[in-house]
């Protein structure tokens, strides 16, 4: 994250006098997230396959509240505060005993308007509650991408934006970075931002291969095909489609913007 800080080389003299632009930084995974430098920055998480994509794809189904959990006891620890949430989550790609689905599609067979869920997955959730010190924290996938970034670049227009790849187990993921790649071509046409190397290595792999096409050639999306799972691909796959910006504050993620 120190790449955040420093002045970006090659400024020019117009970018010099009105002082270091925004930056805008992708993390390969969350292990690299360092809280205790997240002072007074935006951090959008992903988790493309499928935490984040399942999140918003709940709130655009309707859904009130979403509090991630950081596992299984966190999750029960948490839902017995709430007045009869709904669970869900899995755990190293396998379900949770008593908890509902973690995808996108299973899960709003469950009926989400107007509900509040306690969720629980092995790295996007996890990477929320880790990225909870940031000045604001946001919820991205490749559904709300355009809706978000365009939220950013209104509401925190001096601030610069920390991409995180959740990851997988402290593995890189594609369909992560792929989905930072699509987050920094919106920052890119809409703001002012200085890319890391980080963040054009993202854009260059978004400009270069079609959303299916690197979703479906991930590890995720190859279980999930092998598994008669390939609609949840294609639903997390689907871009800029859903106006739903979810934040998170005070443990909790709420919509801000619609």
């Amino acid at each position: 994250m120190e790449l955040m800080d420093r002045p970006t080389s090659g400024a020019t003299g117009a970018q010099a006098k009105r002082g270091p632009m925004r930056k805008l930084h992708v993390l390969f995974k969350r292990e690299e997230l360092d809280p205790t430098r997240l002072a007074g920055k935006v951090v959008i998480v992903l988790d493309v396959l499928f935490a984040t994509s399942t999140i918003v794809h709940a709130f655009g189904q309707g859904i009130r509240h979403v509090w991630p959990a950081r596992d299984a006891s966190d999750a029960l620890r948490i839902a017995g505060s709430l007045d009869a949430p709904l669970l869900a989550g899995e755990y190293l790609a396998r379900g949770l005993p008593g908890f509902g689905p973690a995808t996108p599609l299973a899960l709003a067979t469950a009926g989400l308007h107007g509900a509040t869920l306690v969720y629980a997955t092995t790295n996007g959730t996890v990477a929320l509650g880790d990225a909870a010190g940031a000045a604001h924290v946001y919820v991205g996938a490749l559904l709300n991408g355009r809706a978000l970034v365009e939220h950013v670049v209104r509401e925190h227009p001096d601030a610069s934006v920390l991409v995180v790849c959740a990851g997988s187990a402290n593995r890189f993921n594609l369909e992560d970075f792929y989905g930072a790649g699509h987050l920094a071509s919106h920052f890119e046409a809409l703001g002012d931002y200085a890319l890391t190397d980080a963040a054009i290595a993202a854009l260059l792999l978004y400009r270069g291969c079609a959303a299916g096409t690197a979703l479906g050639a991930s590890r995720v999306g190859r279980l999930m095909r092998d598994n008669d799972h390939q609609a949840e691909v294609d639903c997390a796959a689907r871009m800029d489609c859903l106006d739903v910006v979810p934040r998170l504050q005070d443990g909790c993620l709420q919509l801000v913007a619609a």
